[in-house]
């Protein structure tokens, strides 16, 4: 048993912990392993933040970019404070932990829940090393695009022929309405999908006949809670949960469904645009109600993929098309394992980055990744 008691195989090759009194930051970076290279993970903004939900996202990313083929290893960092203080408070926090973060040349910062494109820039601007930038810094804007959503839509579509239904006409609910939630709901609605539910931290709509997308977002926009939105009937939080649906996408916290509340899903296919958003415990379960679950180091891999190719210099349409055949491939991939192997779709998909991981830390000299 290490020191924390999450250390394995694979990493983490190091915790860091930030902490300075004056400014009032807290904060922890997860270099978990960069066998293929230098660790890309999201910095997340948040005030609950654990060592060990750190770690596990920073797992999460080591698989995501083995999985989608990216010389690039999983890292996260996290800061402990409110996303939603003002900039004044949140700018000079933010490059504070960039520089103390500046010599770990082993992680590259991207933007995550309660940081976007403009705090990339400031962490550029003090240590050179971020993705998921503004176009006037040479980015590639994953949340404005809608990297992750983009990728979320590709693994449903590739999971269509494993399910008894289409796509056109298919009922689904978001739970969790931000930059991947709102994206995927837009993109799945332009090929005939339904949302008929929508949450966010304060509540969820429902609407049975379907809620009009482009409205929602723009409401959502204009920084009203969904619970607000007058095209259907607002509801707790909770309810995006039990809600009748065909599709069900999570994108917010981890463990929203766990063994108290997984018999309430009434989905066929759960589309994880989260990390690690539903419990093993609740995952397992919904394996054996036979409801499909794309993992989320698979499914949800479009942000990553796309400020991998941002890294390199890559233009927007030719990172969305790699984006695109990737997560095509690695669905119908992990849908073959699982299948042949009697096994769960996420432990197939576990099994194929840590193939990947493994074959990149043999061609290392070092045990040390």
């Amino acid at each position: 048993m290490g020191m924390f008691g999450f250390e394995d195989d694979l990493g983490p090759k190091r915790v860091i912990h930030v902490h300075e009194p004056k400014l009032g930051l807290a904060g922890i970076l997860v270099v978990d392993n960069v066998a293929a290279g230098p660790s890309i993970g999201g910095l997340r903004m948040a005030e609950d933040v654990t060592v060990e939900e750190c770690f596990r996202l920073a797992r999460a990313m080591t698989l995501k970019n083995a999985a989608a083929g990216l010389p690039h290893g999983g890292g996260k960092s996290v800061l402990r404070a409110d996303p939603k203080m003002a900039r004044e408070k949140k700018e000079p926090l933010i490059r504070a932990f960039a520089c103390a973060l500046g010599d770990v040349e082993d992680y590259i910062f991207g933007p995550d829940m309660g940081t976007d494109e403009l705090c990339m820039a400031w962490v550029k601007d003090e240590i050179g090393r971020s993705v998921g930038l503004p176009r006037e810094v040479g980015g590639i804007p994953l949340d404005e695009l809608g990297a992750t959503g983009f990728g979320l839509v590709h693994a449903i579509e590739a999971a269509m022929p494993n399910l008894g239904f289409e796509l056109s006409g298919a009922r689904v609910a978001v739970q969790g309405f931000g930059a991947v939630g709102a994206h995927a709901a837009r993109i799945l609605s332009e090929r005939g999908a339904i949302l008929v539910a929508a949450s966010d931290s304060h509540g969820s709509i429902l609407n049975h006949q379907g809620l009009d997308v482009d409205a929602l977002i723009e409401a959502k926009q204009s920084g009203a809670p969904v619970s607000k939105f007058n095209g259907g009937t607002p509801a707790k939080k909770e309810a995006v949960i039990e809600a009748e649906c065909d599709i069900w996408i999570p994108s917010a916290r981890p463990d929203v469904i766990t063994m108290d509340n997984v018999e309430t899903l009434k989905a066929k296919l759960v589309a994880q645009g989260a990390n690690i958003p539903i419990t093993n415990a609740a995952e397992i379960r919904l394996h054996e109600k036979e409801i499909l679950v794309l993992p989320d180091f698979i499914a949800n891999a479009g942000g990553v993929i796309c400020a991998a190719m941002e890294y390199r210099g890559m233009g927007e349409k030719a990172a969305f098309d790699v984006i695109a055949e990737k997560i095509q491939r690695n669905v119908e991939e992990l849908l073959a394992r699982s299948n042949n192997n009697g096994v769960t779709p996420r432990q197939a998909a576990f099994e194929m980055a840590k193939e990947r991981v493994t074959n990149a830390m043999n061609t290392r000299r070092w045990s040390i990744y």
